[in-house]
C-alpha cells in the first residue's frame, strides 16, 4: 500500500549526525536514557520540518506549534526559539545538507528519577534530539494519489488536545494499524459528534461545487500545511469553509485531497471503496499543488 510518507532509501542517512542535548552522534550511536520522560511516557513534543534549498519551509509556525504545545502541557523547553533556530541549523550544517531534507525535532520533558508520571520526579532538563534525514516525497504519489478508509477510532479532546503535536500518539497509531487491516493507506477519522475530522498522519479536504471544505480544526492537529493551503486558497478566491460536515459529504465530493509537512498536498482517488474523481487526481487538486510549490519555491528564492 502507499503511504504519505513514501520516499526513495538514500544510503546518506546510515551516516547522519544526530543532535542530541548540544552534542552530535552517529545515527547507530545516538541513544537516549531509558528513563527518559519520551521513553517512559510520551511526555513531550515534536515537529516535522522541511528544508528545502537551503530554507527552513514555515520554521516559525512550527516553533509556535512546538512551543505552544509545550506551554500546554506546562513544560519548559529550556531554550529560546532563536537558540533553537541556532541548533536547527547547527545540525544541517554539521550534515553538510543543502536540500531535501526531513527533520525531526523532538523535545521531551527530560530524564526522571524513576518510572512515573509526575513531572516532580524529573531530574534534569528536557531533552532535544534533532535528526535529519535525506527525504524526498515520491513523485507519483503526488499523482496517483492515496486510498482512504473511516476508521472507529475517534479523534476526541476529552483525554487529550488533539491540536497539540504530542510524543504521545496512540491515538493515532490506532487509526493507522485500523487502516491498514482495511487494506487502505490512512484512516479517516472522526470527531466525537460524526463529522469528519482528520486523518491518522494528515490533515483533510474535500471539493464541493469548487469550493474546499476542511474541518472546523477543533479535533485536528493544528498542521502548517493545512494552514499554508487555507491561505493559498484565499489568496487564489477559491471558497474555503472550515466547517462541519459528515462522511456521506465527503462520499460525494467532488475531490478529496490531504495534507502534510512532508509531502505536501496529495490526491485521494477513493474513500471506503467509493471512487472519488474518476479515481484520479482532481483539477482543483492539481492547481492547488502548483501553488504550494509555487509558494515552496518563492519562500526559498527570498530567504
Amino acid at each position: 500500500m502507499a503511504s504519505t510518507h513514501d520516499y526513495d532509501n538514500d544510503s546518506r542517512n546510515n551516516d547522519i549526525q544526530i543532535f542530541i542535548n548540544g552534542e552530535f552522534y552517529l545515527r547507530s550511536e545516538a541513544k537516549i536514557s531509558v528513563m527518559d520522560s519520551g521513553y517512559l511516557l510520551g511526555d513531550g513534543v515534536w515537529e516535522g520540518i522541511r528544508f528545502h534549498k537551503g530554507h527552513l519551509v514555515h520554521l516559525q509556525k512550527h516553533l509556535d506549534r512546538l512551543y505552544e504545545g509545550a506551554k500546554a502541557i506546562e513544560m519548559t523547553i529550556g531554550v529560546s526559539k532563536d537558540e533553537m533556530i541556532v541548533a536547527l541549523k547547527k545540525t544541517l550544517e554539521k550534515n553538510k545538507m543543502t536540500s531535501d531534507v526531513h527533520i525531526r525535532l523532538i523535545v521531551s520533558r527530560g530524564i526522571k528519577s524513576t518510572p512515573y508520571q509526575h513531572p516532580k520526579v524529573t531530574i534534569g532538563p528536557p531533552t532535544i534530539v534533532i535528526i535529519p534525514e535525506y527525504k524526498k516525497a515520491s513523485p507519483k504519489l503526488k499523482v496517483e494519489g492515496i486510498t482512504l478508509g473511516t476508521v472507529k477510532t475517534i479523534r476526541d479532546n476529552r483525554t487529550q488536545d488533539p491540536r497539540i503535536n504530542s510524543l504521545s500518539k496512540h491515538n493515532c497509531i490506532a487509526a493507522c494499524i485500523e487502516a491498514e487491516k482495511m487494506g487502505v493507506d490512512e484512516g479517516l477519522m472522526l470527531d466525537p459528534n460524526g463529522n469528519v475530522s482528520t486523518c491518522n498522519s494528515t490533515n483533510f479536504f474535500m471539493i464541493s461545487n469548487k469550493e474546499v471544505w476542511t474541518s472546523n480544526g477543533e479535533y485536528c492537529l493544528n498542521g502548517v500545511t493545512r494552514s499554508t493551503v487555507i491561505d493559498i486558497c484565499k489568496q487564489n478566491e477559491i471558497p474555503i469553509k472550515e466547517r462541519e460536515f459528515s462522511v456521506q459529504d465527503v462520499h460525494n465530493a467532488d475531490e478529496v485531497f490531504v495534507t502534510g509537512t512532508f509531502a505536501g498536498i496529495i490526491p485521494v482517488i477513493s474513500v471506503d471503496g467509493l471512487i472519488i474523481s474518476s479515481g484520479t487526481r482532481g483539477s482543483l487538486t492539481h492547481q492547488l499543488q502548483t501553488w504550494y510549490e509555487l509558494d515552496l519555491e518563492t519562500m526559498s528564492n527570498n530567504q
